[in-house]
């Protein structure tokens, strides 16, 4: 279980407690201090053995990863803080959770993960946001192809939302976060691994997330940059139990190859799965027209078409270029490239049977 700290007090009682002498701390340098979590923070760990890791990359590496082990186990902490966005909380979940392992490669390739951790775990994320604070997989990629590290030791043990933190981050950088936690929301609902309690996280994410994000995007402040964490923070929870479906099992391709980042990379795909998938209903085991009807409700559209049109408005007022030919994405050069990146675990969650001849002909027709 994870626990939420709810406010500075409940975290600094934890910082202080008695057993808690060394703490490694893994952020961005530019968002931590663009975040002012320095100045935040430090008051609350002055008088501890702290280690810093500043992460380099915008995506989490496996190079980068093993560094962060290393460090990790010579510090021999009694207390990691994740603080930043979905890269510095995946590097510290995996880091963590493989701490103990003796073949780092193979053991992300496999998930296959030792039964002990480093120790205890608070994410505090500076994003809204990817949920990654509530979830138990991490993301690690090895020579471009994405890998999930998943099991009880990589959910955080502890996490806590602070929505100051938020401010500083870029409309860029917010758009594509923003899109990503919207996107998981709906794959969710429609995962074949989804039951009633991740139905109702993703609604209710959904809910606050429609309703706040181009208002966030637009003027940001401290109301509606909590109101994107906590539908962030639910669609992470959603995604916890159901995982993702075909958009994100596409979307890391656009990452590693095309240096998309990761919402943006989903937003690409999104609505041409979810056209798809509705023309293709009579093939599941599963009855998912309730789901669409629901969808319909919560976004005021009445039909597949109106869905459509209304989530390529919010891409557009996001600025999120939808263009395969402007992001210099050539679909005929470049479908190999794009097919060997998919991540197949995460397709077979598609409420619709697809393989990898599918994706092409959706990404190219809907």
């Amino acid at each position: 279980m994870t626990i939420y700290l709810p406010n500075i007090k409940s975290l600094k009682d934890l910082i202080n407690s008695k057993s808690i002498k060394k703490i490694f701390i893994i952020t961005g340098q530019n968002s931590y201090f663009k975040s002012h979590a320095n100045q935040t923070f430090q008051g609350l760990l002055k008088q501890k053995n702290l280690k810093f890791f500043f992460k380099k990359g915008s995506i989490p590496e496996y190079l980068e990863l093993k560094t962060v082990i290393h460090k990790l186990r010579s510090f021999h902490p009694d207390l990691i803080l994740a603080i930043g966005g979905g890269c510095a909380m995946d590097y510290a979940k995996s880091a963590n959770a493989l701490s103990f392992s003796k073949d780092i490669k193979n053991s992300i390739i496999h998930s296959n993960l030792t039964k002990k951790k480093q120790c205890k775990l608070v994410a505090i994320p500076t994003t809204a946001g990817s949920g990654a604070e509530v979830t138990s997989n991490a993301v690690i990629y090895i020579n471009k192809k994405k890998y999930s590290v998943e099991g009880s030791n990589v959910k955080p043990d502890y996490y806590f939302i602070f929505p100051k933190l938020i401010l500083s981050s870029g409309r860029k950088f917010d758009a594509s976060a923003g899109f990503d936690a919207i996107s998981q929301a709906i794959e969710s609902m429609f995962a074949k691994k989804s039951n009633s309690q991740s139905y109702n996280h993703a609604k209710k994410a959904l809910k606050i997330l429609l309703k706040n994000y181009i208002s966030f995007l637009n003027k940001k402040n401290l109301k509606n940059s909590y109101k994107m964490a906590l539908g962030a923070n639910f669609s992470g929870k959603a995604i916890n139990i159901s995982k993702t479906i075909a958009p994100h099992a596409v979307s890391y391709p656009f990452t590693s190859f095309f240096n998309i980042p990761h919402g943006h990379a989903v937003s690409l795909t999104i609505n041409k799965f979810l056209k798809f998938n509705f023309d293709n209903l009579q093939l599941s085991n599963i009855s998912f027209k309730k789901r669409y009807d629901d969808l319909f409700l919560i976004t005021k559209t009445k039909n597949i078409f109106e869905l459509d049109n209304y989530l390529n408005n919010i891409k557009k007022k996001a600025k999120l270029e939808q263009s395969f030919k402007k992001l210099k994405i050539d679909l005929n050069k470049d479908s190999n490239k794009i097919l060997s990146g998919i991540n197949e675990k995460r397709l077979s969650n598609n409420p619709i049977k697809v393989d990898k001849k599918d994706v092409k002909f959706i990404i190219e027709n809907y």
